[in-house]
């Protein structure tokens, strides 16, 4: 059989289509997130089961997906303005704003169910509320108020406390043990996300967006605020071994991590370049996933 021109525009067609649903899920991002939520339920859980692992790592990529793609439905017009976001689904129109909504919106739903049903009603509760938070609340916030990265700290922390919560029977617990881990991912964003906003800060910035945390930019308030950050985090990373839930081996591993992290985070407060800032971030990518793999080790 013959290829004829018509057949190769719609496979053109249906290709683009698959790849902006992809790029709508973030699928990255998506896939740290599956990762911080299934290895937190293998740190915290005492018996493991598969099929709540299985519903874990679907379940929170739809939903995490879902919070996703209304992210940029609604930021749309906005994302055509920055050069990091104006090549997304939405504002290319490879994808409809219709498309998004039902897509988003399937996986949203699909998404709180498996949580619910197959690992336990809390998770299905705190999955559907981390999406609307990420959403409804930070993605307008980011416009009027640099606190909105504080708000967006907590979805984006979640999925280590919907991990830890997949771990427990019954309605779901929320444990001493998985707020602790909730608490270090929760803190580890404000230095990764600000080293972020520090690099695209002018780009941010034809979209209107207050991301760093002075509504001055790129100023001293700034970098000296994800120093601190740093050295919060580095100390808020040992309390899983003071109240011990952990080893002296996984804590000093931890420690290492910490430290390797701070001293970037002091490099770009001396000289605060985009460089710099690159470095910390990429250290702060590293960071994680070593860090709650020494804690799943509790050794």
């Amino acid at each position: 059989m013959s290829t004829t021109a018509s057949d190769i525009l719609v496979n053109q067609a249906t290709y683009s289509k698959f790849s902006g649903f992809l790029k709508l899920t973030k699928f990255g991002l998506g896939g740290l997130v599956v990762f911080s939520a299934v290895i937190t339920y293998f740190t915290v859980a005492e018996t493991i089961q598969w099929m709540q692992i299985v519903a874990l790592g679907l379940g929170g990529f739809f939903v995490t997906s879902a919070a996703n793609g209304f992210n940029q439905i609604i930021e749309k017009d906005l994302d055509k303005l920055m050069d990091r976001t104006k090549e997304r689904p939405m504002p290319t129109e490879v994808l409809s704003v219709n498309e998004a909504f039902i897509f988003c919106s399937v996986s949203g739903i699909l998404g709180t169910i498996l949580l619910w049903v197959y690992t336990n009603p809390l998770c299905g509760i705190l999955g559907f509320v981390s999406m609307i938070l990420y959403a409804l609340v930070y993605t307008p916030l980011k416009r009027k108020t640099p606190f909105a990265v504080f708000v967006g700290a907590f979805p984006g922390a979640f999925p280590t406390l919907i991990g830890g919560v997949a771990a427990t029977q019954g309605f779901g617990e929320v444990t001493f043990f998985a707020v602790l881990l909730f608490l270090i991912q929760f803190v580890w964003q404000f230095p990764h996300f600000w080293a972020l906003a520090w690099m695209y800060n002018d780009d941010y910035a034809k979209a209107d967006f207050h991301l760093l945390p002075s509504t001055g930019g790129k100023d001293e308030f700034s970098k000296f605020q994800i120093l601190l950050y740093s050295v919060f985090l580095l100390m808020i990373s040992v309390l899983p071994f003071v109240f011990h839930f952990v080893g002296l081996i996984s804590t000093g591993a931890i420690l290492i991590c910490g430290l390797a992290l701070l001293l970037q985070a002091y490099n770009f407060y001396r000289v605060p370049t985009n460089e710099h800032a690159k470095k910390l971030f990429l250290i702060t990518l590293i960071y994680l996933p070593l860090v709650q793999v020494a804690l799943m080790t509790k050794a």
